[in-house]
């Protein structure tokens, strides 16, 4: 019998992920290809990690210069692409001159970090919603709002306590006592949900009143994915911090937390930090990633794409709904056939995902122009009327 990648996975990677479908090799652009030699359009861009998709030449010129250069210093040490970045995430999030960024490694180590922020305030309940995802590690797995990723690893932080998505639910557990409240602009990992209009207008006049924190994770959303730098740029609130990770590194692991006015005083010496974080190498990425995403209109980009993805997506087989916003893009199907789907666009040479039995979630590249789009629609087509 033939001894393939998948041996060697099974029998050297823990079990805490399922057995992956393909063994991939390379990647350029929107596109990549496994070991067999199958070459597919990657929808889901690891997750809306990859902003400017595989092999991007300033990415890989930047990380190649870089880390020649200097990859590591430790937090003992400042570094100009670490400085440059903070600039930039201050301006780019509008956090302005009283922003502040913490530099971390993915993000939930970002909401960790938001979660000792909220901390300081001196007040013990954090809120949070039903159906929400913020991470795996025991403080943001906390937070998650899905009883079944939680119960396993429980007892977990107390004092959290998860509510429903709407203004009542939000009014009537807010009090003196809350320290923060956690919101994701859209439910990434629940199916690309969004939440209702005017909730986040809601949460932070809610939030001011009773003197607790807003604190959204962006870290699927940031990085114009939305069509704008930031969901909650749609709005035109201000929140007190924004966890970000994916899509600010493409590809590298970095997180940041950047907090707003006098959020940005909670911390102080020594109640936090991180060995990698910040890093020269890492800032370096991000720096260039979202340099081009400025450069080339990539937020313009995410908006025009997502706008005719979603158009095109309507009254194809199996569609009953779409969501989302920019190239965060949720697909609600009429029967819970979507890991079929998912095998069915595989076979045909597109890479999306199935967040639940009822929904495909896209994030493709915000590189993305007519070609791929065009392809996608093709194919997606072709795996939705194979399941129909």
């Amino acid at each position: 019998m033939t001894h393939t990648w998948k041996d060697d996975y099974s029998a050297r990677i823990m079990k805490s992920a399922a057995l992956p479908s393909a063994e991939l090799v390379r990647g350029e652009g929107a596109y990549v290809w496994d070991s067999e030699g199958k070459r597919y359009l990657d929808f889901l861009g690891g997750i809306a990690v990859l902003s400017l998709g595989h092999a991007h030449p300033v990415l890989v010129a930047a990380v190649s210069e870089q880390i020649a250069t200097l990859a590591h210093v430790s937090n003992y040490f400042a570094t100009p692409p670490q400085l440059e970045l903070a600039e930039r995430l201050c301006r780019i999030t509008g956090a302005g001159e009283q922003g502040r960024v913490y530099f971390c490694n993915s993000g939930a180590e970002a909401i960790e970090a938001a979660i000792k922020l909220s901390r300081r305030t001196g007040r013990p309940r954090i809120l949070a919603l039903n159906n929400s995802f913020h991470g795996r590690t025991m403080g943001s797995l906390s937070l998650t709002g899905k009883p079944a990723l939680r119960e396993p690893f429980e007892p977990l932080l107390p004092n959290v306590e998860h509510i429903e998505s709407t203004v009542e639910a939000l009014e009537a557990a807010m009090g003196p006592d809350v320290a923060a409240l956690f919101v994701e602009p859209i439910k990434g990992e629940a199916g690309v949900i969004d939440l209702p209009d005017g909730y986040l207008e809601a949460a932070r006049e809610i939030t001011a009143r009773h003197g607790a924190l807003l604190i959204l994770d962006e870290i699927q959303t940031g990085a114009g994915r939305t069509g704008a730098w930031f969901a909650f740029h749609k709005t035109g609130i201000e929140p007190d911090a924004i966890a970000l990770a994916k899509g600010i590194g493409g590809g590298l692991p970095i997180g940041a937390l950047v907090t707003f006015g006098a959020a940005s005083d909670l911390l102080v010496a020594g109640q936090h930090g991180s060995t990698y974080g910040g890093n020269p190498l890492v800032t370096a990425a991000a720096n260039a990633v979202l340099g081009e995403i400025e450069r080339a209109g990539l937020v313009e980009n995410a908006e025009r794409r997502g706008n005719e993805i979603r158009a095109a997506l309507v009254g194809l087989p199996l569609v009953e709904e779409v969501r989302g916003q920019g190239l965060l893009i949720g697909v609600g199907l009429s029967k819970p056939v979507a890991a079929a789907v998912v095998t069915s666009a595989a076979a045909e040479g597109l890479i999306v995902n199935a967040p639940n039995d009822t929904s495909i979630r896209l994030a493709p590249p915000l590189i993305i122009g007519d070609s791929e789009v065009a392809e996608f629609i093709t194919t997606f087509t072709k795996a939705l009327e194979a399941n129909a």
